[in-house]
């Protein structure tokens, strides 16, 4: 899909990213697209919730953890008391039911994990899949071919599948959003290793790269000066595409009660027994959600206007339609 696009359009195109004048043609070309630059405020007051969790609960005067059982009507099942699930100065959000624990820091510190594990096996996933793309088109034949078969049984694994048994067997000791982030990581690096290895076989061809291996250069020295900054863009914008991809997977896991343990919070986590409470408590269900969607649905235009700032040959995705609408309103003015 969005890795066949990158790869295909990364190739026969110079995507190489110069220090400063590149950094400055990136930014005036995001600028010009609202939807990216909204997205980019959204991801940024996420990541600064997230960081501020400790913060803002300590003004709201709760923790994620603290069970309230006084807050919650143990005659009807563990129903908040009071309205809008609990709602009131010293809950901002309500509580949780049955336990009482307060749903605005459940939810700032279900932030630092969902975001925090994404973004952890997102930098697995780049490290992986560039070190071995690189080695593959740059190793010799049987390397290669030995790398890509075993990228090719990595992306034909399937991912929650082979999720679930990994977390499943892995000591409940060992902390959890370290392992689901590792988990991911180890899984899903094959498409960005395909990503890398087809733009480095396009870019060792170049008259830059063959000069430097004439003039005695290692290949790792060559990889590393001439053939890293070729492939930075293309990178960069599947690892943006990355991220709201890993926080599905890890809300999937913590919702299947294999990733993210309580009492730890975590988005994912706190959907697991929502659907139980969405009639007597419908913002144990709708905060979570909401929160899920607005992130996935943020960093995916953030990272469509990234891979479209990086490659302005590339029409935006989410643009695309609106723009053939313009293009046919054009000619037909221009024919009348």
């Amino acid at each position: 899909m969005s890795e066949v696009l990158l790869a295909t359009g990364a190739i026969g195109t110079d995507t190489s990213v110069p220090a400063a004048s590149g950094v400055r043609q990136f930014w005036r070309r995001l600028r010009t697209q609202r939807a990216a630059l909204v997205a980019a405020g959204v991801v940024a007051l996420l990541v600064l919730v997230a960081l501020a969790a400790p913060l803002l609960t300590a003004l709201e005067g709760q923790d994620p953890t603290t069970y309230h059982p006084s807050l919650v009507d143990s005659a009807r099942g563990g129903v908040p008391i009071g309205p809008l699930g609990g709602i009131s100065g010293d809950h901002w959000l309500g509580v949780e039911p049955q336990t009482g624990r307060d749903l605005f820091a459940r939810l700032t510190y279900g932030a630092r994990v969902s975001l925090g594990v994404a973004l952890a096996a997102t930098v697995v996933q780049v490290a992986i899949g560039i070190t071995l793309g690189v080695a593959a088109a740059l190793g010799k034949r049987w390397v290669d071919q030995l790398l890509s078969r075993f990228t090719d049984i990595i992306v034909a694994m399937p991912l929650m599948i082979m999720s679930l048994a990994l977390l499943a067997i892995v000591p409940s000791s060992f902390p959890r959003p370290v392992l689901v982030a590792l988990v991911i990581g180890l899984i899903g690096w094959g498409n960005i290793a395909r990503i890398v290895r087809a733009q480095t076989l396009t870019l060792k061809e170049l008259d830059h790269v063959s000069a430097a291996r004439l003039s005695g250069w290692g290949t790792w020295s060559i990889a590393r000066r001439e053939l890293l900054p070729g492939i930075a863009a293309p990178v960069i914008t599947y690892a943006a595409l990355l991220v709201p991809s890993n926080i599905t997977v890890e809300a999937a896991l913590s919702f299947l009660g294999v990733g993210v343990k309580p009492p730890t919070p975590s988005w994912g986590q706190m959907l697991t027994a929502a659907d139980v409470w969405y009639q007597a408590a419908p913002q144990y269900l709708l905060l979570p959600a909401g929160a899920l969607f607005v992130t996935v649905f943020a960093l995916t235009v953030l990272g469509d206007g990234v891979r479209t700032a990086l490659d302005p040959r590339a029409a935006s995705r989410l643009r695309v339609g609106t723009g053939r609408r313009r293009e046919s309103k054009a000619a037909e003015g221009g024919r009348a």
